[in-house]
This record gives structure tokens, sequence and C-alpha cells, in this order.
């Protein structure tokens, strides 16, 4: 019986030896199928697995670190430039939000002033960040809020776990993006 037939089987017997008949056939079937779910599986970012790994990605810019349940995507060191020390009012770090495409975007955080513009897709408009941009808002990322009403410079409400996340954000900023100064109070002309 030729495996086009399975619309005549109509016992296990039958089934049995058209598999049989159709080894060869069955196995690279079963073999692709195992595969393509492997890969699927693997693939989801939010599949989990209990053992520790490093990978990279195709394009080699991410390492995909998995530690207990979680993944986390962490990209590969980037080469920055030294740190500047160039003051900014909230008023010229406002100039900087993303609004116009021929600016740079920068993020303040706890008053250093990062350069973001490599990330226009996250940070400038309609991206998941773009509240940050062009101020100083490290209430919003100490609470993980997306609120605008959050993205305010002033941090001193936060507890004690708030000011950690908000550390791990310097961190992360400081790993990844250009320093370019400071947040001044506005000075008397």
């Amino acid at each position: 019986m030729l495996f086009t037939d399975l619309s005549s089987i109509s016992s296990f017997d039958q089934l049995v030896e058209v598999l049989g008949a159709n080894k060869l056939w069955v196995a690279i079937h079963l073999l692709l199928l195992s595969v393509l779910t492997l890969w699927a599986l693997t693939s989801r970012s939010s599949s989990t697995t209990s053992s520790a790994t490093l990978g990279r990605s195709a394009s080699g810019s991410r390492k995909q670190v998995v530690i207990g349940h979680t993944k986390k995507m962490t990209q590969d060191p980037v080469s920055l430039d030294p740190p500047k020390d160039t003051p900014f009012t909230a008023h010229e770090l406002s100039q900087f939000d993303g609004t116009d495409v021929s600016k740079p975007i920068y993020v303040a955080i706890k008053g250093i002033v990062f350069d973001v513009s490599g990330k226009r897709e996250v940070y400038g408009p309609g991206g998941s960040y773009h509240v940050f941009a062009g101020k100083d808002g490290s209430k919003g990322l100490g609470k993980s809020s997306l609120k605008v009403e959050d993205a305010v410079a002033d941090y001193s409400t936060l507890t004690e776990e708030e000011l950690k996340v908000l550390d791990d954000w310097v961190v992360f900023f400081k790993k990844r993006y250009n320093i370019l100064g400071k947040v001044v109070q506005n000075t008397p002309t």
C-alpha cells in the first residue's frame, strides 16, 4: 500500500503496514518535525530552561544569557568615548528629545547626560522609552514606570528597592552610552 492511499486506511494494522512500507519518508518527516519544534521552543523569548547557557545570535551582536528560568539579552561591550563634563540646563536638554531628526537624542539619569542616539527607535518619538528623551527621568526609571508624570529628575521619594533599580539603570547606561555631561540648575543671566 502506498502512502498516498491514506484515505483507504481503516484499521490500525493497515496504518502500521503503510508506515512500515514508507520508513524512510516517515523518518525524514519526524526528524524535520523534531528540528522545527526544537527551533520554535528555543527561539521564543518567553521559553524557559533550568540550565545556564551563553550563546550568540546569527548576527553575533547579542548574547543570550539564561539563568534559572529567565532569559536576559545582553549586548557585546561597546567602545565608548571618554566621559565629558558639559553642563546642560533642563531647557537645553529638552532640545534633544528626538523630535528633531537632525539632532541627537539625550537622556539624563541622576543628573548624568547620555547620548542614546544610536537607539533612536527606542528613545525617539513612538519608541518605548521616548518618555525619558530630552530630560532627566530618574524617578520613572527607578519606579520602572513609563508614565509621563513619573519621568522627572527628583527621585527623593523612591524606596530603597527603587533606588537600587535606578542605580542599575545608571550602570546599564554607563556601559552602553557615551556620557556627555551633567544637568545643572539654570544660571541667572
